[in-house]
Parts: structure tokens; sequence; C-alpha cells
């Protein structure tokens, strides 16, 4: 996840404690274990500052119990140099604190058997913090039923979709985001990058199936927005580099190929992408004629042929388009967005995101979100070109923050001083490729992965109403994979009524959950 005053190149965008907020459900241990998790001297993956305590909550009706580990991974070469911390919450199903309890005959307890998932989010500069509290782990933060933020203060409830009920979770901050530092004196510019990025996170992939021995477990990787454009390096780059192969990718609001999101004079393509989310917006803000207004599904798979079609054809004709047809297309465009026809042929038949943003709702001076466009806020300059904020994030930062710094310290015992950079600017300058080289894109990484490792599956997950990394962007991705029928099958896409963090809509949490669910025990052996 990022914020537009964010990035000049592109993307971006528990349980069983009192955390003092009237929660009351208690862990079945609150002290940090000891054992198998105490320092070993190894000259890599020593775990330090680790912190385990075990909690229980009810996921789909069942309870389960589950053990918590936070710690940092210190990062070294091969000469036993530290170069970064590497900061994890992980969360192990049914795992016997401090002792050899464990059922043997569970399949818990059999490393072959339990799935294990990484997790992170994007940026460049998001902490893991908003799939793990949002979504995906056994605590979440508490929104209205439509997703919504209460007032303060925040807290944190028991989450009964979470993503445990399938497989193991650890929950990654990148060097420079959550707690995870690069080490005193070493250069920045090492880890902050695509290359470097997919390097260290892969290492610390290494170190940690090492550390807790789970090389022999059925392994996933889950990332939201940029988060998917690592997960794609790092598919191709475990198996490439560390013979470690997936079973399956999960990616959230996907961005593979960031020629698909950056609209400009010599690049047409994002303008064709948007417009079905566009419409599913207007449709949303009930800005649509009635007969579009009645059927989204029906509008939706209207305004895709469309775009596809006579709208890319129309954009590729530039001057040359007669009169007749650009007032056509202008008045379509009209229809399928909400938006002025004047400000349309102004904007020469094209509509960037930012536009969208400020010009829907601007009779009632209010800006819609970038990340969830359902969300909307007052508009402090309305005679400026561009949004001054994105009321969709900045809601939310606050949840975020508050929740899991307590969170972190108290229910789990982790103690740092550090402040916690849930989404920072301190991993700037990201490199995204060399200068010249066209758009970025890891496609080619995800194609070549899936191609050798032909079991692997990748699941897809879009909200309707995601102006950051929108719908018929992953669509067109997913197309042109070029995998042949077999591989192909291996793919699925599933769609949410919700933005880019679709799960802060509460039916669209559960969905998802049920989807991932599906997804993992299809991906794992018979």
């Amino acid at each position: 996840m990022y914020a537009r005053n964010r990035m000049s190149t592109l993307l971006v965008l528990v349980i069983g404690v009192s955390t003092g907020f009237g929660q009351t459900t208690q862990p079945t241990a609150t002290q940090p274990c000891t054992g198998k998790d105490e320092p070993t001297g190894a000259l890599q993956g020593k775990v330090e500052k680790a912190s385990a305590t075990e909690h229980e909550v009810t996921i789909n009706g069942e309870l389960v119990k589950y053990r918590a580990t936070a710690a940092t991974m210190p990062m070294k070469d091969e000469a036993g140099k530290l170069k970064a911390t590497v900061f994890f919450i992980a969360y192990e199903k049914d795992k016997k604190c401090g002792s050899d309890s464990t059922d043997r005959e569970s399949p818990e307890a059999d490393p072959a058997k339990r799935p294990i998932t990484f997790v992170f989010n994007g940026g460049p500069g998001a902490a893991a913090v908003w799939l793990h509290l949002g979504t995906a782990g056994p605590r979440r933060i508490e929104l209205k039923e439509d997703g919504t933020v209460p007032a303060p203060p925040y807290r944190l409830i028991d989450n009964p979709n979470s993503w445990l009920a399938a497989t193991d979770l650890v929950f990654i901050d990148p060097v420079g985001t959550g707690f995870s530092r690069p080490a005193e004196g070493e250069k920045p510019e090492q880890f902050y990058g695509v290359t470097e990025d997919i390097s260290w996170v892969a290492d610390f992939i290494r170190l940690y199936v090492t550390k807790y021995e789970r090389w022999l477990s059925p392994k996933f990787l889950a990332g939201e927005s940029y988060g998917t454009t690592r997960a794609a390096g790092l598919s191709e780059h475990l198996l490439e580099r560390f013979g470690i192969t997936l079973n399956g990718i999960i990616l959230i609001s996907s961005v593979l190929d960031f020629q698909t999101l950056q609209p400009g004079d010599s690049n047409d393509l994002p303008f064709v992408l948007y417009l079905p989310s566009y419409t599913a917006v207007a449709w949303y803000h009930s800005k649509l004629s009635d007969e579009l207004q009645a059927d989204r599904v029906k509008t939706l798979k209207e305004v895709e042929q469309w775009a596809s079609s006579t709208y890319t054809i129309a954009l590729a004709r530039g001057n040359a388009l007669p009169d007749e047809q650009r007032q056509t297309i202008i008045r379509r465009l009209a229809g399928y967005t909400g938006l002025p026809t004047a400000l349309i042929e102004k904007g020469n038949l094209r509509i960037a995101p930012w536009v969208f943003e400020k010009y829907l709702l601007a009779d009632e001076r209010k800006l819609i979100g970038r990340f969830d466009a359902r969300i909307t806020g007052f508009d402090p300059e309305p005679v400026s070109n561009h949004p001054t904020y994105d009321p969709s994030l900045t809601n939310y930062l606050p949840v975020y923050s508050t929740t899991f710094n307590d969170y972190v310290r108290r229910a789990l015992k982790y103690e740092s001083v550090l402040p916690y950079e849930v989404l920072t600017d301190r991993v700037r300058p990201w490199k995204f490729g060399e200068t010249g080289h066209g758009y970025l894109s890891v496609v080619e990484n995800l194609r070549s992965a899936m191609v050798k490792n032909p079991h692997l599956k990748v699941m897809f997950a879009s909200g309707w109403f995601d102006l950051a990394t929108p719908y018929f962007a992953s669509d067109y991705t997913i197309q042109r994979l070029d995998l042949g029928p077999e591989l192909q099958d291996n793919i699925t896409h599933y769609y949410y009524m919700g933005g880019h963090m679709m799960y802060h809509n509460q039916a669209s949490q559960k969905q998802l959950q049920t989807d991932v669910v599906t997804f993992i025990r299809s991906a794992l052996p018979e």
C-alpha cells in the first residue's frame, strides 16, 4: 500500500489477551516461553529478543489453540557480519510452549502436513500489519460492519475469519518497515530496491524454515499491493536460489505489470483498464443512469467489452478520430463514469484516477478514496487539480498503528522502544529498475516459476472499488501470462465488494477467508 504523495514512480497500496480496551479473552499463558526458541549461537538465523506466548481463538466455530512468536531475525553475511535485523510475528497452531507434549499424531505436529504462509504488505514501505490485523491474523482491528472506522479508542477483537484455520502464518516486516532495520553502518541502498528486497526476504524465509524446521512444510506466499510484486519475484528466486518450491501464492490487490497502472502521454493502457472500476464506483454512489444502475454485473460486463474494443481503438487513433465519433465516445464515457462531458473533453477522452477521485462528487465538495472509493471525505481545496489526501487511508493508519503498538507489547510481550513503521518513507529512494528500461514487470518471473513448478497455484483477489490496483488490470495481466490451458487452470481470480483492503468490509473479509482456505487446501498434495 502507498499514499499518492509517497510515490513518484509507483505503487503502491492476536488473540487471547486483554489489551485494556474492553477485551476479555484470556490466553492460556502470558509469559514468554523458553526452550526451543532460545538463541542457539548459530552463525546465521540466531533469533534474538524472541517472545513466545500461547493463546486460543474460535475460527469458524472451532476452538484453535496456537503459539505466537514475536522476534527479530539477524541477517548476516557468510562471514558473520550483521547486515540487518528483520522483525516477524509467527503463529503456529497447536504448538506446546516449552514442552514436548504436542500430540505427535496430529497433522499440526508433522511439518510435512501443516502448511506455512509467509505474509507481507507492500508500499514499498508498508509493514505487514495491514494483512496481519486486517484479515489474516487471529486478532483483527474492530471496524463497523461496512468497514468504516469507529471513534477512538480503537481495539482489537478475536478474528473468527483468521487464515490460521488452514495454515500457520509468518508476518514479515521487510528492512526499513515495522521494527526491521539495517545494521549500523550498512548502506540502505543494498535493501531498498526490487531485486535487493526480493533477495533479503528470500534469505529470511530460508533462515526461518531452517531455524524452525519447516523445510518439508507446504509453503505459500501472501502479498498485498507491492507485496504481490515481491511475491511474484520471490516465486522464481526461491526456486532458483535455494530450491524452495511453493504450493501457492495469494495475490491481494495485485500489481505485476506497472504499465497497467501508470497513465501517461505514451501509455494509454491504464485509461482502458481503470474504466470498469470507475463504473463500479459510480454505481456505488448512484451516479449512473437508471438502466446502468439496475444491474451492476451486467453493466460492468458491458463496460469491460466496450473499453477493450471501441475505447481502445478510439484512443489509438488520437487526432485522427473523427469529431462525430469523438463526441460519441465522450457521451459514452460520461454515462459510464458519472463525470461531466466537458471534463472528459478537456482531458482528451482520458480520465486519470486522481481526476476521477477529485471530481465524481465535486458537486458535494467531497473526495472519494483511492484505496476504497466507497469512502468519502471533505475536499478542503476544491480549486486544486488533485486530491489533497486520501480519506480511505488517513482514517485507517492510526487504527493499525495504535492497536499494533499496544498488542505487540502487552499481548505478545515483545519489548522495543523503536517506532513501529506502519507506512514509511525511510525506504526511499526505491530502485524500481534501471532508468530507460521501461516499466517494471514481474510477470515473466511468475510465469517462469509456474512453468518450472507446474504444481504452483496462484490466487488473485481484487476489490471492485479499488482505484489503486483496478481489478481489470489484474484480468489483463492474467490473460497475458501465456501459460497454456493446463497451467492457466492453476490460476483463480476472486472479486469482492470492497476496495484495496477489501477485508475491511466484514462480508468480504469472511468471503476472502473462505476463498483463501479453499485455495490453500486445493494446493496441497492429495
